[in-house]
């Protein structure tokens, strides 16, 4: 079981933040011990300390994203690379984000247990046909991730679901079931990327 050691700098703010802590807002940082410890702080002392969430209050363009939880790296720096890649295969720009939290938790350096790789976790068969040049790059990743999600879309008609479906668990499974496979991951990872995607709406 984790621990985990929480001080935030309250000392330091005026009475009236301390006694209405949602005016106490500012930018959380956090590490973990060789022993699996975690450590949350608003005023870092150490460098070990890393920014595990920006106040959304003083930087609007986090306001979205940080409605949810699990990033590995600030999904902002990767805002124009998936609208240029949205706009260009007409995908749209809350699924390719919903996808990539669902997929990597926006880690360019992901890897599975499969060997699927980057981003938006490329097969590196399903790289290979789509001619990814790099699957760790965040660029090429993200291109040839919803260039596949273009042409998934296409084969099932627009249907979202059948797409995160094939997206998953591949077209094969999809078209031997008539729809969504009966495996419980697919289900829980189509459920949990369409959440994803009306919260980035």
């Amino acid at each position: 079981m984790k621990r985990y050691v929480i001080l935030f700098a309250l000392v330091a703010l005026a009475p009236a933040a301390v006694l209405h802590p949602a005016s106490a807002r500012a930018d959380i940082y956090r590490y973990e011990d060789p022993d699996g410890t975690l450590h949350f702080t608003d005023a870092p002392t150490d460098k070990r300390f890393k920014i595990f969430m920006r106040d959304i209050k003083k930087d609007k363009k986090l306001r979205t994203a940080f409605k949810l939880s699990g990033y590995a790296r600030n999904p902002a720096e990767f805002e124009p690379i998936i609208a240029a890649c949205s706009r260009k295969y007409g995908v749209d720009v809350a699924l390719v984000k919903a996808v990539i939290h669902a997929e990597s938790g926006y880690n360019p350096n992901a890897v599975s247990s499969k060997g699927a790789q980057g981003l938006m976790q490329l097969m590196p068969k399903t790289a290979q046909g789509l001619k990814v040049a790099d699957t760790l790059n965040p660029s090429d990743n993200i291109q040839g991730g919803v260039r596949y999600l273009r042409f998934l879309l296409d084969t099932f008609r627009g249907d979202e679901s059948l797409a995160l479906a094939a997206y998953n668990s591949g077209l094969g499974n999809v078209a031997k079931y008539g729809g969504i496979p009966p495996f419980q991951e697919t289900r829980n990872y189509v459920a949990k990327v369409l959440s994803y995607r009306n919260t980035y709406r």
